[in-house]
């Protein structure tokens, strides 16, 4: 869910500014190594998101957009498996692995993390290619992002994925498939 409406200010403050130009080292290695890339586009039903798909924040950042031939799994909920023909196309393709990026750590990556490992995929989190913004729990405390997106990745990690930096991901998309 790279989408351009991320980086609209309702969302509050993010950390790892810098989760796009990771994620698009990944593209590259993965694109360079012809390996499957698939995308997921939050498809949000509240008409006053930035992702619903009549504001332009529906529209993929330009640094990690498809390019023609990789599909796109629109999806109205957190997990990209839950309404979509993922699963299927991912068997399909021969995919027992998946490696993930995008935003947010806490949601749309944990969901779609949490349930990849539990359909049986081996899943890879990359922790640069992911961020979250500040949040504010129901007592009233402020959230920082940097601390919820630890948090995130340390609940997937060894339970439903392996956290991974962005170079080490790069390395193995350049070993053989």
């Amino acid at each position: 869910d790279l989408q351009v409406g991320f980086e609209e200010p309702v969302w509050g403050r993010r950390c790892n500014p810098e989760a796009e130009l990771h994620a698009a080292r990944l593209l590259v290695a993965w694109r360079a190594g012809r390996r499957p890339v698939f995308h997921a586009r939050h498809m949000s039903t509240l008409a006053a998101s930035p992702l619903h798909p009549s504001r332009p924040g529906n529209a993929f950042m330009p640094l990690t957009a498809p390019v023609p031939g990789e599909p796109v799994f629109e999806k109205r909920v957190n997990s990209c498996f839950i309404g979509t023909s993922l699963e299927a196309e991912l068997r399909a393709a021969g995919c027992d692995a998946l490696v993930l990026a995008g935003l947010t750590t806490n949601h749309c990556v944990s969901t779609t993390a949490r349930m990849a490992g539990n359909l049986g995929f081996d899943t890879y989190v990359v922790s640069g290619a992911t961020a979250t913004f500040d949040r504010t729990g129901p007592d009233g405390v402020l959230h920082p992002a940097e601390q919820i997106h630890a948090i995130a990745l340390s609940d997937l990690h060894g339970e439903f994925a392996t956290v991974i930096d962005t170079a080490t991901a790069v390395r193995r998309a350049t070993r053989s498939p």
